[in-house]
């Protein structure tokens, strides 16, 4: 039987090397300045990131000055994440079934929510590990985005590029391709994340379209007319 449902463990080689050190293009120029700036200078002490991977976002709260516990599924990539952090704490698990105790005042989830398949699950066990008045920080890929593959970006008769999107109140898995890296992502309206959010009580403190600020200028251009990204700030009452 493969084990491999979502093609992590098959990818996870080309992951490590598409990523590096430094994250891709979105985490680079478009994610990591807003997102290091809803975790600098608020106190936060023991953050939880759900979907670590290679430890990347757990090394940047780190410097920040918070303690971090990364879970994860793939083994591979915690074993990245423990060679390029060895004094951190990478846990291997799902975010549909984590045990952990309502001890964090942080809980991360960068690009992770696409990847998981039971999302209720993954939202309601993310909401008990939070301490009352603790902050859950979500980076995701717009609906609108993630209602494009497998079409996506086609040209039309005059060969200008265009964005399709269809089917966009259908919740599904697609397989994306780039780079020899293969996966399966999720793709749902943005009401299925706001409601399920919003049934737990949660407070919405941002919402966020961040907009590029580097790469080319076709990188830029690009993620200007169909942009990746949200973020979004959620706070779990006292």
């Amino acid at each position: 039987m493969n084990e491999d449902v979502d093609g992590w463990a098959t990818s996870a080689a080309a992951w490590i090397v598409d990523q590096g050190e430094d994250g891709d293009y979105g985490r680079r120029f478009v994610l990591d300045a807003p997102m290091r700036a809803r975790i600098e200078g608020r106190g936060f002490r023991d953050a939880l990131d759900v979907g670590c991977g290679e430890g990347r976002f757990c090394r940047i709260m780190q410097s920040a000055g918070i303690r971090t516990t990364g879970i994860d599924p793939t083994e591979a990539l915690l074993t990245r994440a423990r060679e390029l952090d060895p004094n951190g704490d990478y846990r291997l698990g799902r975010a549909e079934t984590m045990d952990v105790v309502a001890s964090h005042d942080l809980v991360v989830s960068y690009l992770s929510l696409i990847d998981i398949p039971d999302l209720g699950a993954a939202i309601a066990a993310m909401v008990r590990a939070l301490r009352p008045g603790g902050t859950l920080l979500i980076a995701n890929m717009t609906s609108f985005n993630t209602a494009g593959p497998p079409t996506g970006w086609t040209r039309d008769h005059d060969g200008t590029p265009r964005f399709t999107i269809d089917h966009y109140m259908d919740e599904r898995a697609t397989w994306v391709s780039w780079r020899n890296i293969r996966i399966l992502n999720w793709h749902r309206p943005l009401s299925t994340y706001m409601t399920l959010l919003l049934d737990h009580g949660l407070q919405l403190r941002l919402f966020s379209e961040p907009q590029p600020t580097g790469g080319t200028p076709e990188q830029i251009a690009r993620h200007r007319r169909v942009p990746y990204f949200h973020i979004m700030e959620w706070q779990k009452p006292d």
